[in-house]
């Protein structure tokens, strides 16, 4: 486990803003789950991160808009017994989700003209299916 988490190429968020809290899970673990705190729940404060560049920060917080309370992500890992393997998860998760909302916008796509040819070819084959159902249904009267 390294001591930061890598969002980007030349972004990564130090663990001192990181701020853990551990509970029982309600995975896995049999009577195990009652006695330990296994779960992870791991919270990050997007608002307020130095280590995110302002035009990131921004780009993060419009599109965590939903997920964030008070500009905060937290992100909640319970499925492994072991805490160690759930911090693990929790890292891996947050890494992904702040790695997807600072993408950079995908290109736009720049709409081209339908060919003649195709739009011809549309045409003579919706003739060609009338005529050939028109010919069925005359057939029989």
């Amino acid at each position: 486990m390294s001591g930061e988490i890598q969002v980007s190429g030349s972004v990564s968020i130090p663990e001192s803003e990181l701020n853990w809290r551990f509970s029982r899970s309600s995975g896995p673990g049999g009577q195990h789950v009652n006695t330990s705190a296994t779960a992870a729940e791991l919270s990050f404060d997007v608002a307020n991160s130095p280590s995110l560049p302002e035009h990131l920060r921004a780009r993060a917080l419009d599109r965590l808009a939903g997920r964030l309370v008070r500009g905060v992500l937290t992100v909640r890992a319970e499925e492994y017994r072991s805490q160690l393997r759930n911090r693990d998860a929790a890292r891996t998760r947050l890494a992904a989700l702040l790695a997807d909302a600072t993408a950079p916008p995908p290109k736009r796509r720049i709409p081209k003209k339908v060919p003649r040819g195709i739009n011809e070819r549309r045409l003579e084959n919706k003739k060609r299916r009338s005529a050939v159902k028109r010919q069925r249904s005359s057939r029989w009267d």
